[in-house]
Parts: C-alpha cells; structure tokens; sequence
C-alpha cells in the first residue's frame, strides 16, 4: 500500500461533503506531476485529505482509493480522475505549521512542494502525522 495527500479548498470540495456523500470521484487536476500521482495510486491506498483554504491548512482526514484512474471524460487532454471513499476523521486535525515544526517531516512533499494538489506520503511520513493527530 501506497500513501498519498490531497488537497481541496473547502468551498471546492470539503471534507465534510465527503463524509455525507461518502465516496467521489477527484478530478480538477491539472498539473502533470499531480496527474502523474493520480496514475501511480492503486486501489486500497489511503490518501491524507488537506482542506488548503479553511482558517488553518489543516490534514483534516483519511479517503481510501477505490477506483485506479481513468481519462477525464469532460475533455480529450490528457488528464485523468481518480475514484475515493471517505475512511475516517483524524483524531485532531494536523496543520500545516505544526507539520513544518515537525524535524521529523522536513522532506514532506507538503512542506517542500506545498502547492502540488496531489503528493505521495512516506510510510514514516504517514506514522508521524498519525501520531501527531493523536496527541
């Protein structure tokens, strides 16, 4: 199993929709190194869901990859979706300031390349930011 984080501003798309409609599909991607993400992540992998534009950017949840991706079917460009299911609250949500506190967490893909939507997340990335949203 793989790890992964994305992001979504609230008003886009929230967690909390996610919750009540429990699975969707991830789309609106539009750079080819997120895209390229999207194409490496297989079904069961789990993926941090980052709320960017609430208050705090904030690690707020976990969805699971249901469906591998697929050509967007709203354009003939080479973009691609992804199909995800809501698996669970994180015990606190984990901001972005305390994950660049973090020594731990200095070579996330968050805290280097914060603005790619879509970024993988190590197994020891994935633990500590696990343990810090339980503390």
């Amino acid at each position: 199993m793989n790890y992964w984080l994305i992001k979504s501003d609230p008003e886009t798309y929230s967690f909390e929709r996610m919750k009540k409609e429990k699975k969707t599909f991830w789309d609106g991607v539009h750079n080819y190194a997120a895209r390229n993400n999207l194409k490496a992540m297989k079904k069961g992998d789990l993926c941090f869901f980052y709320e960017s534009m609430n208050g705090e950017p904030s690690i707020v949840g976990i969805v699971k990859v249901i469906k591998e991706h697929y050509q967007d079917p709203t354009t003939t460009d080479p973009w691609v979706w992804v199909d995800v299911q809501y698996a669970e609250d994180v015990k606190r949500p984990v901001s972005l300031k305390e994950v660049k506190a973090n020594e731990k967490l200095t070579q996330m893909a968050l805290v280097r390349l914060s603005r790619l939507s879509v970024q993988p997340v190590t197994k020891e990335e994935w633990e500590e930011v696990m343990k810090m949203s339980k503390s």
